[in-house]
């Protein structure tokens, strides 16, 4: 049953942001939402007591949503993901081709200054590595 909903969850994002199979074999682009989706998935899963959220500070809107979002306080360069209890951020990329832009590193900087962890996970596997590095998985 979990294959079948996760299954479904792949597809309703794909129908979402206008995304087609690739190739012979049928693969997907790998999008940083995508990516984003497996990881908070299997986040959730992995650690079930552990808290993980995104922050909504990327994606296009039109000018009145997105001056309204800055009013209350929405704010480029925030990482993607935070998981409060381990004071760790996690900033998403594409696999190839993702850049961290400067006022993201800006961000990335000021949070480990104030001693947040912060990794750039460059797909899903990249930063399920990084991040089973912060803490194993029980059991």
């Amino acid at each position: 049953m979990r294959r079948v909903q996760r299954y479904a969850t792949t597809r309703v994002c794909i129908r979402a942001w206008g995304l087609r199979p690739l190739g012979v074999g049928g693969s997907l682009l790998n999008s940083e939402h995508l990516e984003q989706v497996r990881l908070v998935s299997w986040f959730r899963r992995t650690y079930p007591g552990v808290r993980i959220f995104a922050v909504p500070n990327g994606g296009h809107r039109g000018a009145s949503q997105g001056a309204a979002l800055k009013a209350e306080g929405v704010t480029p360069g925030v990482p993607d993901l935070f998981v409060p209890e381990w004071l760790l951020w996690v900033e998403m990329k594409r696999e190839a081709g993702g850049v961290v832009s400067p006022v993201q590193k800006d961000w990335i900087a000021y949070l480990e200054s104030i001693g947040h962890r912060v990794i750039i996970g460059r797909g899903f596997e990249d930063a399920k590595r990084q991040i089973e590095g912060v803490k194993k998985p029980e059991g």
